[in-house]
């Protein structure tokens, strides 16, 4: 998993997560072992809580483990060996994993409730992944395609903030944030396409 921060607060937050991530490595961790054990707990979490309608706790718990992201990061990139392909692999395999996982365990829920926002969260859900996919598809055909208006990190905020926000009744939340995250995902999956079509 690869959570994006600012140039601003990215000095910061290093400074803060290299002697963790140091640890980790002198105790035997790897960062493939961070990115595994942090993805487990957070599609365990959103599986779990979600589908019974426990917003806030279960995204305070998906956030924790979302950390996972930070660590495994600073661990490949101060560990002798460095980053690798099988790294970057599996990293971005189970980020399509942990953000379903997320909308799956919303959509169980809402399904339950027989709620009409069940189809807007399904909609956020595919359209968020065409949005990794065309973006892998443009990079196997040697096409920079990472633009658009709402990267992952920022469809993540969307969801966990308006999740969390229902978790503790405030009205609509989840309503409008699911909305939002389909809009934005749709023109990401716009604008990619057209930096794809601008390249060929």
């Amino acid at each position: 998993m690869d959570l994006m921060l600012s140039a601003s607060l990215k000095p910061a937050v290093t400074r803060a997560i290299n002697p963790i991530a140091r640890a980790g490595l002198r105790v035997g961790l790897t960062p493939n072992s961070v990115t595994v054990i942090g993805a487990l707990g957070l599609i365990s979490s959103a599986l779990f809580f979600y589908p019974r309608g426990e917003f806030f706790i279960g995204t305070i718990a998906i956030s924790l483990f979302a950390l996972s992201d930070l660590f495994d990061g600073a661990m490949a990139r101060i560990s002798q060996k460095g980053a690798s392909s099988w790294g970057g692999f599996l990293d971005s395999t189970i980020d399509r994993l942990t953000d379903s996982a997320i909308l799956v365990g919303v959509a169980i829920y809402l399904i339950d409730e027989n709620d009409r926002i069940t189809a807007v969260v399904l909609g956020a859900l595919v359209l968020g992944s065409l949005v990794s996919y065309i973006r892998a598809k443009a990079e196997s055909m040697q096409i920079e395609c990472s633009g658009g208006i709402a990267e992952r990190t920022e469809r993540l905020i969307i969801a966990l903030t308006a999740i969390g926000f229902e978790g503790l009744g405030i009205p609509y939340s989840l309503a409008i944030g699911m909305w939002l995250l389909l809009i934005l995902a749709a023109v990401t999956v716009i604008q990619r396409i057209l930096i794809v079509k601008a390249a060929l």
